[in-house]
């Protein structure tokens, strides 16, 4: 059954990114489930910085799921990826992901790595970046699958990143690797810009479809841009889809709309249709 999730980010520094909710666990959680979701998806600096019991115990309280955990906040925050130049650079980017997956796990939840692959150098070439990411997502899948949980790669738009911008190009790289539990994360918002066609693009990729961040084409919540989602949440039930769709989407308006615009939306394509 496909769930329900909406991103809350703890990290102050990053008032503007793509997250619904920005207060503290106590505040979020609580919220979260009064809207109606599943899960919530995490957005933190680092692991240390998370109090792991107090999220466990709202959890618990509220009855809700950690869909996953980002590892955005070492790009933005700290400037590490795992296409540096820099040994050091790669090598702190390498433990920081390590880190979330480790967090991750302990509460049967995947870790997402988007920002952190980083993109090509003028300083070096394609093939030498790729061969840095995939032995380090070879490595961190291994830690992942110790948890019996997959790692999250998620292919992102041309502004961000020039390793890969398409869900078939990196099912493709994916497929190659000394690893079976990498799966991608599709964005809808990414798509939207990168895809000719969102829903052959998941029917292609069907096989290592994991995680769906749930967003219009505008970032907003589902049904506040052009997205024609009607067509792609009949391509996630056709293909059977059972991960999350989890809204990585801004607080516009405002959160708590925002929130229950997602909500609305993902009932009417999805609970609606199961019931």
């Amino acid at each position: 059954m496909i769930r329900s999730a909406l991103t809350v980010s703890l990290v102050a520094e990053l008032s503007g990114g793509p997250w619904v909710y920005r207060d503290p666990l106590e505040i979020s959680i609580p919220r979260a489930k009064k809207v109606g979701f599943d899960g919530i998806e995490l957005f933190i600096a680092s692991a240390a910085e998370l109090n792991s019991g107090l999220l466990g115990r709202l959890l618990g309280n509220y009855n809700l799921e950690l869909s996953a955990i980002g590892t955005g906040a070492g790009k933005v925050l700290h400037n590490l990826t795992l296409t540096s130049t820099d040994e050091n650079v790669r090598v702190r980017a390498h433990s920081f992901i390590r880190e979330i997956i480790r967090l991750a796990g302990d509460f049967g939840a995947p870790a997402i790595i988007g920002s952190m692959q980083g993109a090509v150098s003028s300083d070096t070439d394609r093939s030498q970046a790729l061969a840095w990411l995939a032995e380090s997502l070879e490595d961190l899948a291994g830690l992942a699958g110790s948890y019996d949980q997959p790692l999250l790669f998620e292919p992102l738009n041309r502004y961000e990143t020039d390793i890969f911008n398409r869900l078939g190009d990196a099912a493709a790289f994916i497929g190659k690797l000394d690893a079976s539990n990498i799966l991608l994360v599709a964005d809808l918002f990414h798509m939207n810009i990168e895809e000719a066609s969102i829903p052959q693009a998941l029917r292609s990729a069907r096989e290592l479809l994991g995680y769906v961040h749930f967003a219009d084409s505008n970032r907003r919540a589902v049904g506040m841009g052009h997205t024609a989602i009607d067509e792609i949440a009949e391509t996630l039930r056709d293909i059977s889809y059972s991960g999350y769709l989890s809204a990585e989407v801004f607080a516009l308006p405002d959160p708590d709309s925002a929130a229950l615009q997602t909500i609305k939306s993902f009932n009417a394509h999805f609970r609606a249709r199961s019931t």
